[in-house]
């Protein structure tokens, strides 16, 4: 599943692409969403915005194009209405007067006004998002700190789009190895310089992983190792993916375990349990 960098990515591409001109036209695949097709085409897209993993493109009517890519989504910037070879399948398309912004695959996409966002089951309960500059680190060591979450393990509290979203299961892994915490803690184990450390990872790994094109690894290490001609796979992560690797601090070979029901990384010497 895309995570919160690589939906605002999209997000950014989108805007360059097709922001601030007309809509020359739209297709929806879902019936429901067909009379839109014609409310929308002529407008301009104003801004596109993101919540976590969701997306929102907002038009010069006040009405929003909501979006969930879910585990097989995938946005695709074109020249206008050069669709590619896919076996995926179309499920929005917008069109300007040179490119084409389109949706494969996903499954949740509505149109809505400014009151049904308020009120949208998903977007409504959502946590702070760790990607808008607004979200600081002391409101991320309140949310740890917060008697309502600090019981819950971190592996599954991370995953927790209501706890803070945006982040998924390669950020857990990274977010808590730059931490140096155990995958199996709770908040309520962690001394406060623990806490602050990890509040600091959770913003830190997940706006480099933004900016970076999807590096959590140190960058002039992820560079070095590049240049000696490692692949992307080998330099991008410290330990997602990297099971049986030596840890790139320490050089203890990476362990991989099942938490929360998804697959999870980690140094058992960087983030030894009792410290």
């Amino acid at each position: 599943m895309p995570e919160g960098p690589e939906i605002k990515r999209a997000a950014d591409q989108i805007a360059k692409a097709i922001a601030l001109r007309p809509v020359s036209s739209l297709f929806f695949a879902f019936l429901h969403l067909k009379p839109y097709e014609a409310t929308l085409q002529g407008r301009e897209i104003t801004a596109v915005r993101t919540k976590g993993k969701a997306m929102l493109i907002r038009f010069d009517n006040q009405l929003s194009i909501y979006s969930h890519n879910q585990l097989y989504g995938k946005w695709m910037i074109r020249p206008l209405h050069d669709y590619p070879q896919t076996n995926r399948q179309l499920r929005l398309a917008i069109h300007s007067d040179k490119k084409s912004a389109l949706l494969y695959s996903a499954s949740d996409i509505e149109v809505l006004d400014d009151v049904a966002i308020s009120y949208h089951p998903f977007l409504s309960r959502l946590g702070p998002d760790v990607l808008d500059e607004a979200t600081t680190v002391v409101q991320v060591v309140e949310r740890f700190s917060d008697r309502q979450f600090e019981r819950r393990g971190l592996a599954s509290l991370l995953l927790d789009q209501h706890f803070l979203c945006g982040l998924g299961n390669y950020l857990r892994s990274e977010v808590l190895f730059v931490g140096r915490l155990h995958p199996t803690l709770r908040p309520k184990d962690c001394a406060a310089p623990q806490i602050l450390k990890l509040a600091e990872a959770t913003i830190g790994v997940t706006r480099q992983s933004y900016l970076s094109n999807g590096i959590t690894n140190d960058l002039p290490l992820a560079q070095s190792l590049k240049a000696a001609g490692k692949r992307r796979r080998d330099y991008r992560h410290y330990v997602f993916g990297r099971e049986a690797q030596p840890c790139y601090i320490c050089g203890t070979l990476i362990l991989k375990e099942t938490l929360a029901g998804r697959r999870l990384y980690y140094c058992p010497q960087c983030q030894r349990k009792a410290r």
